[in-house]
């Protein structure tokens, strides 16, 4: 992953394992820092009350920006019915 993707305030994934910091693949944390011009970035992560439980420098290749809007202008959501 470029370092250039990742901004400030990004929410992110996880996408290894981090066992000493009781973190797991796929968590979700939020971009609160960016460190060393870009090439690190302090991650928090919280529960869902807000509560921060943990926070922590990361790699950009540690990282997977999360998107909640569609990948193009011309994507179009198609209803599924079972």
């Amino acid at each position: 992953m470029t370092t250039n993707k990742i901004k400030l305030l990004d929410v992110v994934a996880l996408t290894v394992d981090l066992p000493s910091a009781n973190l797991w693949r796929g968590q979700v944390g939020t971009v609160v820092e960016i460190l060393a011009d870009g090439t690190a970035f302090e991650v928090e992560f919280s529960d869902r009350y807000g509560q921060t439980y943990e926070s922590l420098g990361l790699r950009p290749e540690q990282l997977m920006v999360l998107y909640f809007e569609p990948a193009s202008p011309n994507s179009r959501s198609e209803m599924v019915t079972a």
